[in-house]
């Protein structure tokens, strides 16, 4: 049976016309014969439609698979650990391994750099100020801003780590601080960041992960129609009254993060606000583990 066929019946998606796991071998063939054809009837899409500038997928590019619909998530960007039973969902650092038989997101800090790892870009990607000093980004003193005004390049030095999210298992990969062109001025600029976007989220495709937006709620529609991001990660958008510009856009598939310190109102009301994501959790500022004290998980109920 294909990868494609097995996610389709492992996430409960139904091949059209086909059976569910468990029946004959002729019914497996009939749905694999099927997703070939089409793809999954719910939850497995092709690539999203791309600019005519950006790059075409391979006839042989994989379809992906949407998070399901309205899943339970966690966001484990603090350190990766087992889910809970009713956890449907998981996002992890790139550096960690997938959740086993879970949708599995991978995150990617794709326009800055991650905490100690700024020596792993060439230096003409860091942008500058005009002392000739790497400019930190305000909001992550520990982050350096890379310099999107060459998309190819960018792109080089990030797309071996998607291909590595594909090899290790991973369902989608989410590229962190698409907004980072905000704080910098006139330095940078939306085109650089959706030139960029563009570049990543076709590299996304070609190996078969769906690509999330995340967070830049102002440029939802425009990362969508221009770069083809197929859904959205989005911290505090209740909190900022933002959920409106990811729903407007990707409907059902957005999963929304909101923290304890920083929550307008309970939870159990954002839980009940009409636009709220489909997927949302509350966790703590840090993401920290089970046992530490300042550790935190609800889903709406």
């Amino acid at each position: 049976m294909s990868e494609r066929v097995e996610m389709c019946l492992r996430q409960g998606v139904r091949p059209l016309r086909t059976a569910r796991r468990g029946r004959t071998a002729l019914a497996f063939l009939a749905a694999a014969a099927t997703v070939a054809m089409t793809g999954c009837a719910a939850g497995a899409v092709s690539p999203a439609p791309r600019a005519p500038d950006s790059p075409t997928p391979s006839s042989s590019s994989p379809l992906i698979a949407l998070p399901p619909t309205a899943g339970a998530p966690d966001y484990q960007l603090g350190g990766a650990y087992e889910p809970g039973a009713e956890v449907q969902i998981v996002a992890r650092d790139r550096t960690e391994q997938p959740a086993e038989g879970l949708y599995s997101i991978c995150y990617v800090n794709a326009f800055q750099t991650q905490p100690g790892e700024a020596g792993d870009w060439p230096d003409d990607l860091l942008l500058r100020d005009a002392a000739g000093e790497v400019v930190i980004d305000p909001d992550w003193p520990d982050e350096v801003i890379v310099d999107t005004r060459d998309a190819e390049a960018v792109a080089a030095v990030v797309i071996p780590w998607v291909e590595g999210c594909a090899r290790d298992g991973y369902d989608a990969v989410e590229f962190d601080n698409l907004d980072t062109y905000t704080r910098t001025g006139d330095a940078l600029s939306r085109d650089g960041s959706v030139a960029v976007a563009r570049l990543l989220v076709g590299a996304a495709h070609e190996v078969g992960l769906a690509a999330g937006q995340k967070n830049a709620a102002e440029d939802a529609a425009v990362l969508h129609a221009e770069a083809g991001f197929d859904f959205a990660v989005t911290e505090e958008c209740a909190a900022y009254d933002e959920c409106a510009a990811y729903t407007d856009v990707y409907g059902d598939a957005v999963i929304g993060i909101e923290y304890t310190d920083n929550l307008p109102r309970p939870f159990a009301e954002v839980c009940a606000s009409p636009d709220r994501p489909a997927s949302l959790v509350l966790r703590d500022r840090d993401l920290t583990v089970p046992g530490d004290p300042a550790y935190v998980f609800e889903l709406c109920r």
